[in-house]
């Protein structure tokens, strides 16, 4: 079974790879045209130009397209069938962030029990599915509190939380202040 079509804008997908995010990997490819190599969104390599990147969704996307893997990251290693199935977990939440999620929810989705997958998906990912799913929400929040006019209110909503109070506790947890002061600390970096 393959992995769920991730969607993602490419400057999301390009903030990513800026930050070499390793729970990103496998859900996405990062081609350099000028290089003609294709790494994972966690190598540790040079960054290259904004316009020099394209994005796959699967390593046969990037053979095809004329690309070679990075000696480096070694994308076209991939690991056990048990990694592909953390993927394809994390492949769900990062489409389905919006919505209601139960752990029950993502292993019916990619067919094993609950137990399995969050033991599987701490072993790989180093965090339980649930507290990956408030990440990618926060990280998701961030995305659209830059690059977006929305409310902080209509961004928790957006992003899948249900409430405002958790919201914020969830930001301030993981990016280290709440929304408005990221906002404004963008706003400062610009001018």
């Amino acid at each position: 079974m393959s992995l769920e079509h991730v969607k993602m804008s490419f400057d999301e997908m390009w903030n990513k790879i800026m930050e070499c995010d390793r729970s990103y990997d496998g859900l996405f490819y990062t081609a350099v045209k000028s290089t003609k190599i294709f790494c994972r969104p966690s190598c540790r390599s040079r960054k290259p130009k904004k316009v020099n990147v394209t994005f796959y969704e699967t390593i046969s996307e990037c053979v095809e397209a004329g690309y070679r893997a990075c000696k480096r990251c070694q994308p076209e290693i991939e690991h056990c069938p048990q990694i592909d199935l953390v993927r394809r977990a994390a492949g769900y939440m990062v489409n389905h962030l919006n919505e209601k999620i139960v752990l029950q929810d993502i292993a019916e989705h990619i067919g094993v029990s609950p137990f399995y997958l969050e033991r599987l998906f701490k072993e790989e990912m180093k965090e339980t599915p649930r507290e990956y799913l408030e990440k990618i929400r926060i990280h998701k929040a961030a995305f659209l509190l830059k690059d977006s006019q929305k409310t902080n209110l209509e961004i928790c909503f957006e992003v899948g939380f249900r409430s405002p109070s958790n919201f914020y506790k969830a930001f301030r947890r993981v990016e280290n202040c709440s929304p408005s002061h990221y906002r404004k600390s963008l706003r400062i970096k610009e001018s």
